[in-house]
């Protein structure tokens, strides 16, 4: 099942990709480049479980 609407803002989500950001310690990690739903109003991104998991075994 696809999402549609953003759980902040119940703005459209369109089918896309975005750029992940966060800092582990003083690192920062940049993955650019997955695909994802993005919210037209709030720009709130969604990953499907899989890409979640993908997301997660990189950092680890």
């Amino acid at each position: 099942m696809e999402p549609d609407r953003c759980s902040f803002c119940k703005g459209r989500l369109i089918k896309g990709g975005t750029e992940f950001i966060v800092r582990v310690v003083s690192e920062l990690l940049v993955i650019r480049g997955i695909p994802a739903y993005a919210c037209e109003e709030c720009d709130e991104a969604y990953y499907t479980p899989d890409i979640s998991r993908k997301i997660d075994r990189i950092m680890e």
